[in-house]
């Protein structure tokens, strides 16, 4: 059974879109400029947290993404022998890297 709401058939609904549909006009605001001629203006707000975000964002980018001192001191206790690895901790690391893959 085809319901049609407004000459709108169900399969333009859930179908791909027609050249019809691609060519709609798109309205916009007009606006006057100073000199009384009549122009066409797009506007944008950003909420607060929009611009909040985009700080924090631009922080986080501007951030090192290794911790460049925690790597010489792993360096270091490489390179004289005291390095140990926990090999109980790496098992439990893996383990739930596991879980979470499998759900």
């Amino acid at each position: 059974m085809t319901i049609d709401i407004n000459g709108i058939s169900s399969a333009r609904l859930h179908g791909p879109p027609d050249d019809k549909q691609n060519n709609l006009p798109i309205e916009k605001q007009s606006a006057k400029t100073d000199t009384g001629q009549s122009t066409t203006a797009d506007t944008v707000s950003i909420s607060d947290n929009a611009a909040q975000l985009g700080k924090v964002t631009s922080m986080v980018d501007s951030a090192p993404v290794v911790d460049a001192k925690r790597v010489e001191q792993i360096k270091q206790a490489i390179a004289n022998g005291t390095y140990e690895v926990d090999a109980a901790k790496v098992a439990d690391k893996l383990m739930q890297f596991e879980s979470v893959l499998k759900s």
